[in-house]
């Protein structure tokens, strides 16, 4: 049976491991203040604008002004909460054909998108 010490080392360090764990889950999950950019590595950052571009490009438009799905330009994202658009990102809308995408994007990429609508992105 391990001594009081050990237990105590042994708690302590479960413990800092749980602390950095945590830490590092949310810095790679902090998305809405749009402070995972750094989380998403450039690769996948280029595969998120072609998906930006070509899969919502063909229900919301190319230039996102609209088409069958609505516009998703910054001014008509203006008063939607993040969370909002980072659900329906990976929840899909049902009774519309806005598909669900998690599974396909994570919630840190579905909020790094949701930045990139908001910034007007090319």
């Amino acid at each position: 049976m391990p001594t009081a010490a050990r237990r105590l080392r042994r708690l302590i360090t479960a413990a800092v491991l749980c602390v950095f764990g945590t830490a590092t889950a949310l810095a790679t999950e902090m998305s809405i203040d749009g402070s995972i950019a750094p989380a998403i590595d450039s690769g996948r950052q280029a595969e998120l604008h072609h998906l930006l571009a070509q899969d919502c490009g063909s229900c919301h438009g190319m230039t996102r002004k609209g088409g069958l799905g609505p516009a998703l330009l910054p001014n008509n994202l203006e008063g939607k909460p993040d969370e909002l658009l980072v659900a329906t990102i990976l929840d899909g809308r049902t009774g519309t054909a806005m598909p669900p995408w998690r599974g396909l994007l994570t919630e840190a990429e579905a909020a790094w998108l949701v930045q990139q609508l908001r910034q007007g992105v090319e």
